[in-house]
């Protein structure tokens, strides 16, 4: 009993802090980027209706609102270093050989951001996802933020179905501004290490209602 009762505090957790850490972060670089948050708010208005909650049907209606969140998971992922492999054999990959037993670590986070893969990767471009196949269920190396393979995140078939009803809604229902003198110019990206990547300072915004 003790054993299952862990195992449900872990799922809970997990699945939340991980949901509202990447809703966090999106809400923030919409905000720190008012073009794309425009941009994702005429979408919804055209397709679902101003002021209208968004249903778990429109969500393949909705391109740039899918874009925003693999930019985010690109950007953000909110567990960097994926859950650790265990080498079952010698094996050589990028000229390295990885001995049987090593314990292997796949940096998420340095993917995500890496120049050879991806044009200006620090900025937060949800464009570069429109036509493009590139999706985060574990077929497109360079976005992995769910890892991939056999122990692929459980929490994947969620997140896919949550985070978008969520940033949709709050984005379609809402106008936002930030409080406190901030402004998109002088916003905080600074991150802190726990369960998941956070933002140090928690994003205040007010919301209002359209």
């Amino acid at each position: 009993m003790s054993l299952i009762k862990h195992l449900f505090v872990d799922v809970f957790v997990a699945g939340s802090e991980t949901t509202s850490s990447t809703l966090e972060w999106a809400m923030t670089e919409l905000l720190r980027n008012p073009e794309k948050l425009t941009s994702a708010q005429t979408e919804l208005h055209q397709v679902i209706g101003k002021g209208k909650q968004i249903e778990e049907a429109d969500i393949s209606r909705l391109p740039y609102l899918q874009a925003v969140l693999k930019e985010t998971f690109r950007l953000h992922p909110t567990v960097p270093l994926l859950l650790p492999r265990t080498a079952g054999e010698d094996f050589i990959i990028g000229g390295f050989t990885i001995p049987k037993g090593a314990q292997v670590l796949i940096n998420a986070y340095a993917i995500g951001r890496d120049p050879s893969i991806w044009d200006h990767p620090d900025r937060f471009v949800p464009e570069r996802f429109l036509g493009s196949n590139i999706d985060v269920r574990g077929q497109n190396f360079e976005l992995i933020p769910f890892g991939s393979g056999r122990r692929i995140c459980p929490g994947l078939p969620l997140a896919t179905r949550m985070l978008p009803l969520m940033l949709g809604s709050l984005v379609n229902m809402f106008s936002w501004r930030l409080e406190d003198g901030v402004t998109p110019d002088n916003m905080s990206m600074e991150d802190k290490f726990g369960l998941t990547v956070q933002r140090a300072q928690s994003l205040k915004a007010v919301p209002v209602p359209i």
